[in-house]
């Protein structure tokens, strides 16, 4: 049989080879931590939980989902009001089955083939996947270290940022964790009008930044609604990522274009999801603060825990993982992560998996409780690798 040679081979992504290997140690009987998959190990709230009870039990929510209902609307407009202080209209809003569908979809109604969209390097994954997908010559930006992994539109060419349609930009960033600034989406827009881009942020981690401060909406910026959108989630911000549901948010002609391609490949988003959404973003502002405490609770163990022990880990901005350089003894991060995984049952993804400029860190997800992060690090500490 013949197929897609755009898509690639079927080669297990390096999640795959992680879970089996992991698998493989837990079959032995072996204790495995598992900082891998960003998935939420805290429950949903009751209220959203009760929400979807309710829901189900109403036959009409057992159709299709063709539009999203106005109470949805009008939640993420106060959402959107009480938490970024931006002025939404229901044109501005559509909901996704979760940032990854959306992102990985945006470009096909954007671009046309061999248009070039720039993407973040490193960044995740599906941010270079569904532009290449549909048909762009994808060229990636690198976040740098010295640049505290903060996007730098000098280093981008005349030449390409002539030929660029599209630009994606995260923050917080997923894997590196940065945050930025009021003046990065400043610059952002600036470059975005002076060379007709159209820009697409994600911003899903808004809500876990650290030490006191307050993650911002690209949205929030003077001329943004003229030059892009952003996807909002509710996966990790509301623990509801099993759900799939997600926001696009911006200008009303990308929206425009995005609902009618979507209405050629989806049938909306089912009405017993809609009524979870609209209960969690009832819910104000003191559920995801007292979230973000608890994830900063652990990543402060694991701050003070790996520098006690020699591991030189920098102190996470925001998101819920750490971005962390591998040990000068290994030559690649493929190399750390399966020795780490083999003498001490920790898993943790390599950084190569989100780019080229990705190699030599490791990403470390927050999703054990302190408990299990103790054993986790004493494992470690006893394992004999050198930091």
């Amino acid at each position: 049989m013949k197929f897609s040679t755009k898509f690639g081979t079927s080669k297990p992504s390096i999640f795959m080879e992680l879970i089996n290997e992991k698998n493989k140690l837990v079959k032995e009987g072996r204790k495995v931590y598992d900082l891998s998959i960003g998935t939420p190990d805290f429950k949903p709230n009751k209220r959203v939980m009760e929400a979807v009870s309710k829901a189900a039990l109403d036959p009409e929510n057992y159709k299709y989902g063709l539009e999203d209902s106005p109470r949805l609307k009008n939640a993420v407009i106060d959402w959107y009001k009480r938490r970024y202080n931006v002025e939404l209209k229901g044109e501005n809003i559509t909901s996704v089955n979760g940032s990854q569908e959306g992102i990985a979809h945006i470009c096909f109604p954007l671009i046309n083939e061999g248009d070039v969209v720039l993407v973040p390097d490193p960044g995740y994954q599906i941010f270079s996947f569904g532009p290449y997908m549909a048909g762009a010559e994808v060229i990636r930006v690198p976040l740098l270290k010295e640049n505290n992994f903060i996007m730098d539109f000098d280093a981008i060419s005349e030449d390409v940022a002539k030929r660029a349609a599209v630009i994606v930009a995260s923050y917080p960033s997923n894997p590196t964790t940065a945050i930025a600034d009021e003046g990065f989406y400043k610059r952002l827009v600036e470059f975005a009008k002076k060379y007709d881009i159209k820009v697409i942020h994600d911003n899903a981690y808004s809500e876990l930044v650290y030490d006191g401060k307050k993650g911002h909406s690209f949205l929030e910026t003077e001329g943004a609604f003229d030059v892009g959108i952003e996807f909002n989630s509710l996966s990790k911000s509301y623990n509801l990522t099993g759900l799939r549901l997600s926001f696009a948010i911006g200008n009303k002609d990308i929206i425009e274009r995005f609902k009618a391609f979507r209405s050629q490949i989806d049938y909306g988003i089912s009405g017993l999801i809609q009524e979870a959404a609209v209960a969690a973003l009832e819910l104000g502002d003191e559920y995801t603060t007292n979230l973000c405490k608890s994830y900063e609770k652990r990543r402060d163990y694991l701050y003070e825990s790996f520098n006690s022990i020699g591991w030189k880990a920098p102190k996470t901005e925001a998101t819920m993982f750490m971005w962390l350089p591998i040990p000068k003894g290994y030559n690649t991060s493929m190399e750390f992560c399966l020795d780490l995984l083999h003498k001490t049952g920790v898993v943790v993804v390599p950084g190569n998996t989100f780019g080229s400029l990705g190699e030599g860190f490791v990403r470390v997800a927050l999703v054990l409780p302190v408990e299990e992060l103790e054993k986790a690090v004493d494992s470690i500490k006893n394992s004999g690798i050198r930091f």
